[in-house]
């Protein structure tokens, strides 16, 4: 179905009946002071140019797109195309959208930026911006996950971030979310809740799509120059769904292009080690918005599993539920052991290890490729790489 042609998000901060604030009177004022701000500044010179220069010579964009022949020919059928985000600086999309809210927070003289993060790449790209532009910063981590992600814990504490393990819960990336949240009401007038995904109240899910939806606007602009034409599927990972509504958003108007989020069912479906939101969640609310989300008859979010721990959240974004009820974006899964195979596979063909979370879409490009005639493509976003995971991998699979 193609994209309708009205404001996204309305002006309470909707995509269709997900979205807005739901939050105490006393946050609104902060979200929407915070709102207009960046409606006041996206679109000057001043802020764009430097945002420009910075994504050119800072992170190193444009990213480039890969052609995986071997992979490829591995698959078999359609020829697989890889938008290289794992090359950006800090290894992931995470920095586009990091560097937008750092110069968002400088802007409002914020004292402070917190955040969570899961795999720590939202981490680490944020501490990164932060270094740059000269805010303190404080990250919250699920200990699971600071065992898990030692690197990126490395890389964090280098960069200057405050790192505050979260012990509550399952450990992981909604309890960190929910520990982050907390820190930041007790001053939100000096310090900015720098949220890692498309999800949250009004304005983040804009905010973080329109920061990563470069990564479209690059692919689309380089399939018609490469390829002479639009891919036939293009595909990314969905936890929270940053780095594919990034992807997405350039190619919703295009009728002919297939597009497919890929979201983590763990060890299977059929049990509760899973994350699969937009398989088997309902509408409900989490953490200040309105969206599908993995929940018990109480509406109380359920522990959710993923091998990736950037995935492992029991929402998405307000935009890939409006989207996935108007059926213009399809939603998939993919297991752990999928995931395992796409990452080795990867690896191994093309001397590319990706992360975790992005072998997710790997995993169903290589599934999907063998049902399609060679003259096809699809365009997966590679949106991060595997050093974070290569050290869990290898003990996983005893190498």
């Amino acid at each position: 179905m193609k994209m309708p042609q009205i404001p996204m998000p309305d002006a309470d901060g909707y995509f269709g009946q997900y979205g807005g604030q739901i939050i105490p009177p006393a946050l609104k004022q902060v979200m929407d002071e915070i709102a207009a701000a960046y409606y006041e500044i996206r679109d000057t010179p001043v802020f764009q140019n430097e945002l420009r220069e910075l994504q050119r010579h800072y992170i190193g964009r444009p990213s480039p797109l890969f052609h995986a022949r071997r992979l490829s020919e591995k698959a078999g059928g359609a020829r697989i195309l890889l938008k290289r985000e794992d090359l950006n600086h800090t290894g992931a999309h995470k920095i586009n959208h990091c560097i937008g809210e750092a110069l968002l927070a400088k802007h409002m003289g914020k004292k402070k930026v917190l955040a969570e993060t899961g795999a720590g790449q939202h981490g680490v790209a944020l501490a990164t911006a932060c270094a740059l532009v000269g805010i303190p910063c404080e990250i919250h981590m699920g200990q699971v996950d600071i065992e898990k992600e030692h690197p990126n814990v490395t890389k964090m504490k280098i960069l200057g971030c405050d790192l505050i393990p979260v012990t509550r819960g399952t450990a992981t990336l909604k309890d960190a979310v929910d520990s982050a949240f907390e820190e930041y009401l007790k001053d939100p007038v000096n310090s900015i809740y720098a949220i890692g995904s498309v999800v949250g109240p009004h304005p983040f899910p804009m905010m973080v799509r329109d920061f990563q939806q470069i990564v479209g606007e690059e692919a689309r602009e380089q399939c018609l120059a490469q390829e002479r034409a639009l891919p036939d599927v293009i595909t990314a990972c969905v936890g929270g769904g940053s780095n594919a509504m990034g992807l997405f958003t350039a190619f919703l108007d295009d009728e002919g292009v297939r597009i497919v989020g890929v979201e983590p069912a763990g060890k299977g479906l059929d049990t509760p080690d899973h994350a699969a939101t937009m398989a088997l969640g309902t509408p409900g609310e989490l953490h200040g918005f309105k969206c599908y989300t993995l929940q018990d008859a109480q509406g109380n979010p359920l522990p959710v599993y993923s091998i990736a721990s950037g995935l492992d959240y029991p929402a998405v974004g307000p935009q890939h539920c409006f989207l996935k009820d108007i059926e213009r974006v399809e939603y998939t899964t993919a297991t752990d052991d999928e995931c395992l195979d796409a990452f080795m596979t990867l690896s191994r063909l093309e001397g590319i290890i990706p992360a975790l979370e992005s072998a997710h879409a790997v995993a169903y490009a290589m599934r999907a490729a063998a049902e399609m005639s060679p003259d096809k493509t699809i365009l997966v976003n590679l949106s991060g790489r595997g050093d974070k995971d290569a050290d869990f991998v290898a003990e996983r699979l005893s190498l």
